[in-house]
């Protein structure tokens, strides 16, 4: 609660301390903050929402120091009524306007026409690119210095002159600069740690494009999908009616839903699909991938978007699929194949982008099918001719997932260049992994190893980061990490008639 208790001078004191009491099912509501038993260990979590399902009243509980997406619906036996909980503060109640407004109103007038101070300005200003943005969010100054602790450091030679738009007037420019300043000020530059990300999403929240969407409650508790059991992570518009259910089935070849096991029982008796509806364009011994055509098959494109949103908290759910392209990772066995995960692609994309909305379903995460996913992306763009860029804001999860895969990628290009003495620019790093400019030149800056030094730009590449990329190719000596092999690739990029690649609306 922001803010003390005020005497009557106007002094501020100690917050009021929060009432507790015992509470039982029918007294305790919404602002309450309960012992509620997470993972076999009871938690501090606070009762964000009340449901009455066919198995009785559910609360949903925001535990204390975890990520929202690990939010849920929880039965009355997980909370413990032995223990005490905290009641909500009683809402104040509005103060009433005082008779001194008139002279306020007179002194807003006056200034009305004022300008604020340049002090006052370049503060708000500062305040503002303070705030961090949700890309890129590792832009730093261009301006850089060598690492003052002399870390041993392979050094490239870099041509910045042939970054494409780098004289070019940008409106975002202005921002860049004085949020790097302010960050330079506030705090040294520090090295990206993938570990730290990871601990940090645990606590934090995802970037979001609509702050509306992600503070709706999950209205799904548990799905039954194929031979798992998954836990939605966000909210997701299926009909208010599954919202009272327990467990909502889904087909794992069609992603057709249902309320209640006898129907989805008898569905699957009835359901012949055993492999998404669309052309196979690879397989190899490990994975398929499928691409269907959002207008030619509308449903089964609205329900993977449906199953989608439950994992992804920050993109918008249109109902018309028609302008996407749907590109589904299947793993196969004698019953069919089984969905992974999938990446859309508008297409025609007006800013280029090669991905606009990429998951891996949370049985299958952690186990490589992100970075095949990712690969696949690139993989097409080459074949188009084309450099390809993931449509920004990313997720949390999705911003990981791609620093990884450019990360290798770059520091094996760089490894490459420096044993064959080549000089390389960003465009050339660009070109040779399909890659956009931006995307290549703001990951060099992430890893600090773009710098201005001595009147030139140059690319250094850390030894902490070679190290690492020589374990990790000893580690594929025992343990091979799966590839895309381009040369399974049985596609041609499409070409859409004006009608078929928009909203059809």
């Amino acid at each position: 609660m922001a803010g003390g208790a005020q005497d009557k001078d106007g002094n501020v004191g100690s917050p009021a301390p929060k009432q507790k009491g015992r509470a039982t099912v029918d007294t305790l509501k919404i602002g309450c903050i309960a012992m509620v038993v997470k993972d076999g260990k009871p938690r501090k979590a606070e009762i964000l929402s009340i449901k009455e399902t066919k198995s009785g009243r559910q609360f949903y509980c925001n535990f204390d120091n975890f990520n929202k997406r690990l939010d849920e619906w929880v039965p009355t036996a997980r909370i413990d009524f032995t223990q005490e909980v905290e009641w909500p503060s009683p809402e104040k109640p509005k103060e009433t306007k005082k008779a001194a407004a008139p002279v306020a109103k007179k002194t807003v007038a006056q200034k009305k026409g004022q300008k604020r101070p340049a002090r006052t300005r370049e503060a708000s200003i500062a305040s503002e690119a303070s705030t961090p943005r949700p890309w890129p969010e590792f832009l730093e100054s261009q301006k850089a210095t060598p690492d003052p602790e002399g870390e041993e450091k392979l050094t490239l030679a870099l041509d910045l002159d042939a970054t494409p738009g780098a004289e070019e007037d940008d409106p975002m420019d202005v921002d860049e600069v004085v949020q790097s300043a302010v960050a330079a000020k506030a705090e040294p530059p520090q090295q990206y740690n993938r570990e730290e990300e990871i601990e940090k999403l645990r606590v934090g929240g995802s970037m979001t494009q609509n702050q509306a969407e992600i503070s709706r409650i999950r209205n799904i508790s548990k799905v039954q999908f194929g031979k798992y059991e998954l836990y939605p992570w966000y909210f997701s518009p299926y009909p208010e009616a599954f919202t009272q259910e327990d467990l909502m089935y889904i087909c794992e070849f069609c992603l057709s839903y249902f309320a209640d096991n006898k129907s989805y029982t008898r569905h699957r008796h009835k359901c012949t699909l055993q492999h998404p509806p669309g052309n196979e364009i690879y397989r190899d011994d490990y994975v398929s991938f499928f691409e269907i055509d959002g207008r030619r098959q509308r449903t089964w494109c609205r329900n993977l978007c449906l199953l989608s949103k439950m994992f992804l908290d920050h993109k918008t759910l249109y109902y018309d699929v028609d302008p996407f392209l749907f590109y589904v990772m299947t793993a196969r066995d004698e019953k069919g194949f089984h969905l992974v995960g999938y990446f859309s692609k508008e297409k025609e994309s007006v800013d280029g982008y090669n991905v606009a909305c990429i998951l891996t379903l949370p049985q299958f995460q952690r186990k490589g099918y992100g970075r095949l996913l990712i690969q696949f992306s690139y993989e097409l763009s080459s074949i188009e001719g084309k450099l390809g860029s993931p449509e920004k804001p990313l997720s949390d999860l999705g911003l990981l997932s791609y620093r990884q895969y450019w990360t290798e990628n770059l520091v094996e290009a760089l490894i490459e260049a420096n044993e064959t003495d080549s000089k390389v620019s960003i465009d050339m790093l660009a070109n040779n992994l399909s890659m956009t400019s931006q995307d290549v030149e703001s990951t060099l800056q992430a890893l600090q190893m773009q710098v201005y030094h001595k009147g030139e730009h140059k690319i250094i590449l850390p030894m902490h980061l070679i190290k690492k990329h020589e374990a990790m190719k000893e580690k594929q000596k025992t343990k091979p990490k799966r590839v895309i092999d381009p040369s399974l690739i049985q596609w041609k990029p499409p070409v859409f008639t004006a009608s078929s690649r928009t909203w059809g609306w």
